[in-house]
């Protein structure tokens, strides 16, 4: 997939010329790497966001135009209002294609595990990425473990990962990825209940529901 972001080098800086940008559905971004000066850039909000939605995500690699040339590059940091989820400022690094880079690359889990089915276990998902050393080109969208057959107090670590060709591991080899435990047994009640006496439930606190981000675009003008 050939992605080209187009830029324009910003001029205005300042939080109030970055205000403006903003408001325009544009979005302050910087340049760097490769021996290449840091540029202070322009970019639309609506590229940002369609690469983020792709499977690749933050690891999609694209060119970024800037008058006349084009990078290879990718997105290196987000600034995001935790309030509003508006995206305020974004870092892009340029690459070289046939230099390594680090990158940290999601886990995704396969079947389900046999002391969960049969044992009355429950599922502990521990650490849900690692970070990998490659060339662009090689950089896998995640990395699958199957871990169907786990059994209670089992887990299921970085250093049983198969990865593709090219593909180093530079997450700590021991780091838990996947933890299969029994539930804790509660506390059994000191002495017997009278009969018939009714221990009166406390009052639960509100539920709290978290909503997934959702990356909001500008109405197209």
């Amino acid at each position: 997939m050939n992605i080209v972001v187009k830029s324009e080098k910003r001029q205005g800086l300042g939080s109030n010329a970055a205000r403006r940008l903003r408001a325009q559905g544009f979005v302050p971004a910087v340049l760097y790497g490769e021996s290449l000066e840091t540029t202070s850039l322009v970019l639309s909000k609506k590229d940002i966001v369609q690469i983020l939605r792709l499977e690749s995500g933050e690891n999609t690699i694209f060119k970024v135009a800037v008058e006349g040339d084009a990078y290879d590059a990718m997105i290196k940091e987000l600034q995001v209002d935790p309030a509003s989820d508006e995206l305020l400022h974004v870092d892009l690094i340029r690459i070289s294609m046939d230099k390594p880079i680090r990158v940290t690359i999601p886990v995704v889990h396969r079947g389900e595990p046999i002391g969960v089915k049969t044992e009355g276990g429950f599922i502990d998902f521990v650490t849900r990425e690692v970070e990998v050393e490659c060339l662009p080109r090689d950089i896998p969208e995640s990395l699958g473990i199957d871990i169907s057959e786990l059994h209670v107090n089992q887990s299921f670590k970085i250093e049983s990962m198969a990865v593709p060709a090219g593909v180093r591991i530079i997450s700590e080899p021991a780091t838990v990825l996947v933890l299969v435990s029994l539930p804790h047994k509660e506390e059994e009640f000191p002495g017997e209940k009278p009969e018939g006496e009714v221990v009166a439930e406390e009052p639960k606190e509100p539920e709290v529901i978290k909503k997934e981000r959702v990356e909001k675009e500008e109405p197209e003008k």
